[in-house]
């Protein structure tokens, strides 16, 4: 056996371990990740030389990884079976960091004025030294699978030197034992170990040991084809994925090869609150893997904001890993994998709305409003999203509209998609503004969520028809029926006159003008904006936003043929007629969601009623 032999790191070398162990981790745990990665690498080089090389060392051994830890001696050692490495090999990649490439690596995080390097595109092969992290010591022990390659043992405390000496090893692999450092003796505890396992290389296709127990999965469902995999596997997977007990709404199984080579599992969950199972959807996105390997927790960059809620993996082969292999390198592949994801997702989103509206209602009712946040910020996928929007309507005001849906009903002679605001469903269907499409049979969306302000800026049209606000002033809509015409009572020309003209003195300059309307028909009264599209719905944005916005004076039309308006006209009290002109004002305000203080109509309400009941007395 020979003497050890002591090496010296190069400079640049020196450097570049100090960078690798003090700063470009942010995971001390992550040590466990690359032995076992590294490990599994190994072995992946035995079994291919296997294929055509018959003379190696314990042809029969069970490929796998064991993890052993030590409390007392305050070690953990990481032994494989795998292709194992002589003195030359051991020197070679141990014993120089990335040998072809480290000084470079490090002259461009010097460029770039940085000391972590996570933007440093390429493979290093420098995960091993994250051991330095855990361990003031690391010893590795190495037999080649030749059987005339001799055992070699490298030692390093991680500082300026290593050396390589003869071992006596038996058996074909590397075995890596780390002496952990005083604030690091945590990681010295089988469970633990499990954990990290388990977070991190659960699906390493080698069994890994701990003890007699094999603690990974080593199966990644996602890599199975679709036709091998059972509904119920889906679920199981879905569960122990979020910890939510319920089934998922959907789940889509896909894998590719080109433009990039990936696998994916992802899930509409079963709900958006799920009790204290409910996900920070700050912290959210699938999670992702590279080669089977833990690489992100959740990647923010595999898809759009807007689909921020769904769950699942994603695995691939191609992407390109950061230095330190903790994220992904920003490049075309990332994004042409992320276009394929959400091209299928919209897909099997719109095929769900087609083939169990009553399952993509339930969809709708929980992650509806991503969709329409993607709708409004997201001009790549907006004319998909579309056709996935849901809309309560006055016709249908307890069920689910599509845009789609409303274009087909659409009566003859119509042109366009009409919408109102409202608080709330029950609220807009209240609205006047109904009157007018009520009578000519004519649908409106109801318009009560506080995104459909912005959504409706976002979308100038559908199938060809523009959205329109009921509530502006001038209306292009079908002709009534003659048999439907208005007939009764109303008030003559020289009456409404005279009745517009009181209201115009007592509203004075809180309305842009007052005029009588036959729009309406169970309405004594409505505001119309004078402004129409953009500039109405930027008002009630305006006002979301809490932004100083003056909200510009409405037109105030009333109905001729109401009893309340008729006698109103022939009211002679002329401080009860003000103040109940003032009232019908306000009661439109209120009905169009725009009344600043609601609470200031009491005492007015207050003094009709007693003028109303003075009367009856």
């Amino acid at each position: 056996m020979t003497h050890p032999t002591a090496y010296e790191f190069k400079a640049e070398i020196q450097q570049l371990l100090n960078i690798l162990v003090h700063s470009l981790y942010t995971d001390r745990e992550i040590f466990l990740r690359e032995l076992a990665s590294n490990a599994s690498d190994a072995l992946n080089r035995l079994r291919f030389e296997q294929l055509t090389n018959a003379n190696i060392i314990d042809p029969d051994a069970e490929l796998k990884i064991t993890v052993r830890a030590d409390k007392d001696a305050r070690t953990i050692t990481v032994t494989d079976t795998g292709i194992g490495m002589n003195r030359d090999e051991i020197v070679q990649n141990l014993g120089t960091i990335a040998h072809s490439g480290a000084k470079s690596f490090l002259a461009a995080l010097q460029a770039r004025g940085e000391q972590r390097g996570t933007e440093i595109i390429g493979q290093f092969g420098v995960g091993f030294y994250s051991v330095f992290m855990v361990a003031d010591k690391v010893v590795v022990t190495s037999r080649s699978f030749r059987p005339d390659d001799v055992a070699v043992r490298w030692t390093s405390d991680g500082g300026n030197s290593y050396t390589v000496e003869d071992a006596e090893k038996a058996e074909r692999g590397t075995e890596i034992t780390l002496h952990l450092k005083e604030d690091t003796a945590e990681f010295a505890d089988d469970s633990r170990l499990e954990r990290i396992i388990r977070k991190h290389s659960n699906y390493v296709a080698f069994p890994i040991y701990i003890g007699e127990k094999v603690v990974n999965e080593q199966t990644a469902l996602w890599r199975k084809p679709a036709r091998e995999v059972a509904e119920k596997d889906y679920h199981d997977f879905y569960n122990q994925l979020t910890f939510d007990y319920r089934k998922p709404l959907m789940y889509v199984h896909q894998a590719a090869d080109a433009p990039v080579q990936f696998y994916s599992l992802l899930y509409v969950p079963s709900a958006l609150d799920r009790g204290f199972g409910t996900p920070d959807l700050k912290e959210s996105g699938p999670r992702l893997y590279a080669r089977k390997v833990l690489i992100q927790e959740h990647s923010k960059d595999l898809l759009p904001e807007w689909l921020r809620f769904i769950e699942g993996v994603v695995d691939s082969e191609d992407l390109p890993l950061n230095i330190s292999r903790e994220t992904v390198q920003s490049n075309r592949d990332m994004q042409r994998l992320k276009t394929a994801l959400t091209n299928k997702l919209i897909s099997e989103l719109d095929a769900l709305a087609t083939k169990d509206p009553e399952k993509y209602a339930t969809l709708w009712r929980e992650f509806g409003r991503f969709l329409k946040e993607g709708a409004i910020t997201d001009p790549v996928y907006r004319e998909r999203l579309l056709p996935l929007l849901r809309f309560r309507t006055a016709n249908q005001p307890d069920g689910l509209t599509s845009l789609r849906d409303y274009v087909a009903k659409m009566i003859e002679g119509q042109e366009h998609i009409y919408y109102l605001f409202g608080d709330d469903p029950k609220a807009a269907l209240q609205s006047p503004h109904l009157d007018v499409f009520r009578s000519r049979g004519v649908d409106v969306l109801l318009l009560t969520d506080t995104m459909d302000s912005f959504l409706v800026n976002a979308i100038a049209q559908f199938e060809g028809k523009k959205l329109h606000n009921g509530a502006d002033a001038d209306l292009k809509l079908p002709e009534k029926a003659e048999s439907d015409q208005q007939t009764g009572e109303t008030l003559t020309t020289g009456e409404a006159d005279s009745l517009v003209g009181r209201f115009k003195a007592v509203l004075g300059d809180q309305v842009a003008d007052v005029r009588t309307t036959t729009l309406l028909t169970e309405s004594p009264a409505r505001l119309v904006s004078p402004d129409q599209g953009f500039g109405a719905d930027m008002e009630r944005v305006y006002r979301l936003l809490n932004k100083d916005f003056e909200l510009p004076k409405r037109i105030l039309e009333i109905n001729p043929r109401h009893p309340l308006i008729r006698n109103l006209a022939t009211l002679g009290d002329e401080t009860l007629a003000s103040e109940i002109m003032r009232q019908i004002f306000e009661n439109a305000l209120l009905i169009e969601g725009i009344h600043p203080r609601p609470v200031d109509m009491v005492k007015r309400i207050q003094a009709i009623m007693e003028a109303a009941a003075r009367r009856e007395a």
